[in-house]
């Protein structure tokens, strides 16, 4: 071993001098008073690792807390596989399943034991509380897949199994925690003794699973109410159930029994019936005489514009009359859009819009008079008149589209019972396996990398950089009013991960090893991997993936 092998640690901004086999852990315990906060994980060479990481040559090292995006989730990782340890230990005819993100948390089932009730959760929080006590290592391994599903046969772990000889591997990492063996899409921490704030509580037929507070890492998070977002997952992951595919093992082998165009057929027929009621629903209203103006939101990469122009045909064929109107097109010169902490443009504020000029418009549309509409020149950074002009008729409908729709703000001056609000986004409802479900950020992630690449010629590496800005910005102006929608709309597909892999995989190639979004392209490419890829012949062209994909009968 040589004693002149060094790392740069960018949280110091200095060379560190290491013998070869130490791990990431040794270095962070020799230089914990330069450290401001305690590592759960670290950046090397811009790929995340864990802190058990053992290094044989020079290497730049970020060592990151738990606060940032790839701390918080090797953190939520490492508190599922406490969780899957008690409730092996607590209820071992049990099984564990971690659906989806909600409410601050994450919603979790247990079959096999009856009735969730507070003697369940109060057993499980205590068990959990132990492990952390005995600060138990997570113990990274590496084995051949043959092997490790041998491990996961034995502890019934069917889902994983499946998964892995779809994947056709040849060697698979895995935890072990005491005697327990569990796989993860990503790090866990070093032991139990790192997960210091988590909760409990019953919900539904399930529980939540709460880590940290975001703004007190000292405490667990606090729920709040998301009953409509959690019924549009619940719908979903029962549509997920009657079709047989509820995660990526069941998935793929769909897939390699060629019943793809069965999976695409399927789910875009669940779009259609979705969009269907709600034009039907909407039509009831107006024709009481409210909803004159329907508003349609959702984040970022949510499949707004084609659900709109979706909806509008389902309207036409109820005998009412759509016009439809982009927000984007409101948007203020960009000399005057706001900045946000880092001095960019905050595109996702409110105040981007010209709100004066948007209210004007809706009122005068409103009460009978015909309106100029604005068309925002994104080259330029300028909003244009050119002649575009609509009038509301008898049987006229307004259908607005743009994230910040369900904001009161934004329509002020609207009587509530004239306005119809829809929330859009893709609540990916297929899970990796069991205890590993797939991020619905990261599905969105994947729609904008795709559709910036090909339609705005923005690269990965800048979309990536963007991302946290417009993660930001969603949490601030759209998802506090996610409830306040009369109707939610679920954009998902269960087939377009399969579909965006081969081309998502191309696009997120090119990032350049040497700067930070390589880790986020490689932790990408990485969940990719899990996927077979399906053919997007298939995809028909009214499809809302076709707006990232291209290939729609659309106009964008």
């Amino acid at each position: 071993m040589s004693d002149a092998l060094k790392i740069y640690c960018k949280n110091i901004e200095e060379y560190v001098d290491f013998s070869g086999g130490e791990t990431l852990l040794d270095i962070a315990e020799r230089i914990k008073d330069q450290l401001s906060f305690t590592p759960v994980c670290a950046r090397v060479n811009y790929k995340t690792e864990d802190l058990r990481f053992p290094l044989f040559s020079p290497k730049h090292v970020e060592f990151l807390p738990v606060t940032t995006p790839s701390g918080s989730r090797t953190y939520v990782r490492s508190l599922c596989m406490l969780l899957y340890k008690a409730v092996c230990e607590c209820f071992p005819k049990a099984t564990l399943r971690i659906e989806h993100s909600i409410s601050h948390g994450y919603f979790c089932h247990l079959s096999g034991i009856g009735e969730i009730d507070n003697r369940v959760i109060d057993s499980l929080k205590k068990r959990m509380t132990e492990l952390v006590e005995k600060n138990l290592p997570f113990e990274r391994k590496e084995r051949l897949t043959k092997d490790v599903v041998k491990i996961f046969e034995r502890q019934g772990l069917d889902d994983k199994v499946m998964l892995l000889n779809s994947l056709h591997d040849l060697y698979t990492t895995y935890y072990r925690l005491d005697n327990l063996c569990d796989s993860y899409y990503g790090q866990l921490v070093p032991s139990t003794g790192y997960i210091n704030a988590f909760d409990l509580q019953c919900y539904h037929d399930g529980f939540l699973l709460l880590p940290f507070d975001p703004h007190d890492i000292t405490k667990a998070a606090t729920p709040v109410c998301q009953e409509k977002m959690f019924a549009t997952f619940t719908d979903y992951v029962e549509f997920n159930k009657i079709v047989g595919i509820s995660n990526v093992g069941e998935l793929n082998k769909a897939v390699e029994e060629d019943d793809s165009a069965m999976v695409i057929n399927v789910s875009e027929a669940l779009h259609n019936k979705r969009i269907a009621t709600i034009s039907d629903e909407i039509t009831r209203r107006y024709k009481e005489g409210g909803a004159k103006v329907v508003l349609i939101a959702g984040p970022s990469s949510s499949g707004k514009t084609t659900f709109t122009k979706r909806l509008g045909i389902q309207l036409i064929t109820n005998l009412m009359e759509p016009q439809l109107i982009s927000l984007d097109d409101y948007f203020v010169d960009r000399h005057n859009t706001p900045r946000d902490a880092d001095g960019d443009y905050d595109y996702e504020s409110l105040y981007a819009l010209d709100l004066e000029l948007f209210n004007n418009h809706l009122n005068a549309l409103l009460n009978g008079e015909e309106v100029e509409l604005p068309r925002y020149n994104f080259a330029s950074g300028t909003c244009e008149f050119k002649g575009n002009k609509i009038k509301l008729g008898p049987n006229s409908v307004l259908l607005i589209e743009g994230i910040h729709g369900l904001n009161p703000e934004l329509t002020k001056s609207i009587e509530c019972d004239m306005k119809y609000l829809i929330y859009v986004s893709a609540l990916t409802t297929i899970s990796i396996d069991n205890h590993n479900w797939v991020p619905t950020t990261d599905n969105r992630l994947l729609r904008r990398i795709i559709r910036d690449h090909k339609y705005r010629g923005t690269s990965a590496t800048e979309t990536i950089r963007r991302w946290p800005s417009v993660r930001r910005g969603e949490e601030k102006w759209i998802f506090p009013y996610q409830e306040n929608a009369d109707s939610m709309f679920n954009s998902s597909l269960l087939f377009e991960l399969g579909v965006m892999k081969d081309r998502g995989d191309e696009i997120l190639r090119q990032v350049p090893r040497d700067i930070p979004e390589f880790g986020e392209a490689s932790r990408l490419r990485k969940f990719l991997s899990y996927f077979a890829p399906i053919s997007e012949k298939y995809v028909p062209s009214t499809s809302l993936i076709r707006e990232f994909l291209g290939g729609s009968s659309f106009n964008y």
